[in-house]
């Protein structure tokens, strides 16, 4: 009985629509696939902030983040605020984390002649059979670093 059910996760991990996306891109590993899918969600987050494109901006998030965006997106602090321009945005680190992929980011924001860089860390979730940004935070993961073979 202890046995069957320290298996049970484990068996439970190769349920769901993993199988079926690897199927589509052989050859890709299902830990490859999501960090290539929250990567392009955030990066086309960022694109969307350049352009101040508010609703490319709500399309790259989901359903339950969008009522919050809402409400804060053109707002004195909010990503797409008048007084402010995205001039540079960049992804720095793509991990797994507790909540979803965390992408973490580096946003140069000028406003007058003032610059400022700061990291923001944007939580990436599957939804159904498509991924969306569930939250934004200030902050990220420090990039790790690569091994060279």
């Amino acid at each position: 009985m202890v046995a069957t059910l320290a298996v049970l996760p484990f068996a439970l991990l190769g349920c769901g629509s993993d199988d079926e996306d690897a199927a589509q891109q052989p050859g890709r590993a299902p830990a490859e696939e999501a960090a290539a899918k929250s990567r392009e969600r955030v990066q086309a987050y960022l694109d969307a902030m350049i352009a101040k494109d508010v609703a490319a901006g709500r399309g790259q998030l989901c359903a339950p983040a969008q009522a919050a965006f809402d409400a804060a997106a053109t707002g004195p602090n909010g990503d797409f605020a008048d007084h402010f321009t995205v001039t540079g945005a960049t992804i720095t680190d793509v991990r797994a984390g507790a909540g979803g992929q965390e992408v973490s980011t580096e946003i140069t924001v000028t406003a007058g002649s003032r610059e400022a860089t700061r990291p923001l860390l944007f939580t990436v979730t599957r939804s159904g059979a498509d991924w969306c940004v569930a939250r934004e935070a200030p902050g990220g993961n420090t990039p790790e670093p690569s091994v060279t073979p």
